[in-house]
């Protein structure tokens, strides 16, 4: 016999960074489960209001085993019918007592299972997810407090720009961090909804009580019930994916400049060592920056999976048709993506090597022009803004063309009597607000973690 257990490519991405957690999550079992939670929870509130004996309600309980379904036979079922719950509930039925059958499922649509089913998938993957983020956002604030006084070149359209310190630029990844993790929890607290509205969203076959029992079985599962149906509603579960979109995207920025900075002409932070981590097949020198590689692959793919997560919210009348369909592939790896990226953005965060040295030596390139806007505003008040501009730019070209530095090309530009403003201006001197922006950015985390819990 022919079997029809579930079929997946394989997914190199997965096999090498894929996250076990996840995986169980959103597993086969797992989304089986979370439809026999669901039909347990609507029998039990069906019994608390009288509708079923509580017989009824214990035997369904005792039959919603995972273990006690045929499942090659779900899935075969499942083919033919479009949709998993009929031939869910008719196992369940089958496995009931006599006098207890045709008890399961009263009341409700297929949508009301898979749906009630998925949002405790994302609720529970919510909460593991947001735990990354809290251990990422931890890492980052303990790096930027580190390297608060670590200063190096700010760069601009890839160019030096004017010094900064790594703490302040890690602070503006915190920054990120603080803010993807309120919209993450407001994101769990929207989906943690359960969806018993009925075939059309009237909740007509549940009855007069059909109120009483959304609430007592979202009380079941842990989740909060609304009148308003959401079955062809979607808004929430897109604003949950576009989340992690989010947060995965926030993750390649910064793997982004790992990549950048690793450089052998820049050398200012490397990805952990290890025996042959990131070495390659033939070229012995190489130490790739792999975790930074895979985060950016992550956010690639988490993208591209933005426009699918849109077009969910568009079904039309009632119920969907198709769009429904896009979910089923969409959430879970978004899902899968967000926790590979966090995970490996935590690891990456945690043991980078910073090469304050390199930072320093690197600040001296290019003449020492990094330091133009600091000369040009101690040149303002005896040239005006546009006058000190044009000075330091003519000393910035002469400083090139002839390979001087920039205070020798100025010397010859600026009068003698205004050459106290030409004084040497350490790099320390002139970061400005950096010291501020780890302290506002480490304070903003602690607070949003301690306030959003």
């Amino acid at each position: 016999m022919t079997s029809h257990r579930p079929l997946a490519t394989f997914d190199l991405l997965s096999q090498i960074a894929g996250d076990s957690e996840i995986q169980r999550i959103f597993s086969e079992r797992a989304t089986v489960e979370g439809w026999l939670r669901t039909e347990v929870a609507l029998a039990t509130a069906q019994a608390e209001l009288g509708i079923l004996p509580r017989h009824a309600r214990d035997a369904i309980a005792a039959v919603a085993d995972a273990d006690r379904l045929d499942l090659d036979r779900l899935w075969t079922d499942t083919r033919v019918v479009g949709y998993p719950i009929l031939p869910l509930i008719r196992q369940l039925d089958e496995l009931l007592p006599p006098e207890d059958r045709g008890t399961t499922h009263l009341g409700a649509t297929t949508q009301d299972i898979m749906d009630t089913g998925l949002v405790l998938q994302l609720v529970e993957a919510s909460d593991y997810l947001i735990g990354l983020l809290d251990r990422l956002g931890d890492a980052l604030a303990r790096r930027a407090v580190e390297h608060a006084q670590t200063v190096m070149p700010g760069r601009t359209h890839a160019m030096h720009a004017v010094p900064t310190t790594f703490g302040a630029k890690l602070a503006g990844h915190l920054a990120d961090v603080t803010h993807h993790r309120a919209r993450a929890v407001e994101t769990r607290r929207a989906v943690a909804t359960i969806s018993l509205h009925g075939a059309g969203g009237t909740s007509a076959a549940y009855g007069e009580q059909s109120q009483q029992i959304r609430r007592l079985a979202a009380a079941e599962l842990g989740l909060q019930a609304e009148v308003v149906p959401w079955h062809v509603s979607r808004g929430r579960l897109a604003e949950w994916a576009q989340a992690w979109i989010l947060a995965m995207g926030s993750a390649a920025r910064f793997a982004r400049e790992v990549i950048d900075l690793s450089r052998n002409e820049i050398a200012e932070v490397a990805e952990p060592d290890g025996h042959h981590r990131g070495a390659s097949s033939t070229m012995p020198q190489k130490r790739n920056p792999i975790t930074s590689e895979v985060i950016v692959g992550c956010s690639i793919i988490g993208g591209s999976l933005s426009a699918a997560v849109a077009r969910i919210m568009e079904p039309g009348h009632d119920r969907a048709a198709g769009e429904w369909h896009a979910e089923w592939f969409a959430l879970p790896t978004v899902a899968s993506l967000a926790a590979t990226s966090l995970r490996s953005m935590v690891d990456l965060v945690a043991g980078l090597h910073v090469d304050a040295g390199q930072m320093r030596a690197n600040l001296e390139l290019d003449h020492g022009l990094i330091m133009a806007e600091a000369y040009m505003i101690g040149l303002v008040p005896a040239f005006g803004r546009e006058r000190a501009h044009d000075i330091v730019y003519e000393a910035a070209h002469t400083a090139r063309e002839r390979n001087v530095g920039l205070r020798e090309a100025l010397s010859e530009l600026v009068p003698a009597d205004h050459a106290d403003a030409l004084h040497a201006i350490d790099p320390d001197a002139y970061v400005g607000e950096t010291a501020q922006i780890v302290q506002a950015a480490v304070a903003a985390w602690e607070a949003g973690k301690a306030g959003a819990a």
